[in-house]
């Protein structure tokens, strides 16, 4: 495994699924593509899941890019994946989005449904245990 892209929208989920994807990319040496999905270019808003991100990775060690996408979630990751050539998407399971509190989000489960590599769903369990505290 040579590259992992890891979908971060600032979530308690995301979060997680950086964390996660971090201690993979350690792991199997592979280097870490962050990607953020903005409706449109948001600036420094946009990029602030980003630099966050990329700031875990440099503390790990872990070696790391990041790419500001426009466009529907999903289908952006799930095409940036392709276009790179990824061996895999981490992705939390519930984002910031409308639906932020069903059980696997609109994103993750379009992701996990349309692409055509590994995707790994990040359950979220700290906001979960949190949640029922």
């Amino acid at each position: 495994m040579e590259t992992i892209v890891i979908a971060t929208d600032g979530s308690p989920s995301a979060h997680e699924a950086v964390d996660f994807g971090l201690q993979l990319a350690r792991q199997v040496g592979a280097a870490v593509v962050f990607v953020h999905v903005a409706h449109s270019r948001e600036g420094a808003v946009g990029r602030k899941p980003l630099g966050s991100a990329a700031v875990s990775a440099t503390s790990l060690g872990v070696r790391a890019t990041t790419e500001l996408l426009v466009g529907d979630a999903a289908d952006e990751i799930v095409t940036f994946a392709d276009t790179i050539d990824a061996d895999a998407i981490v992705v939390g399971s519930r984002g910031h989005g409308p639906l932020k509190g069903a059980l696997l989000g609109s994103v993750s489960q379009r992701v996990l449904r349309d692409a055509r590599l590994p995707v790994l769903v990040v359950p979220g369990l700290r906001q979960t245990r949190t949640e029922n505290a």
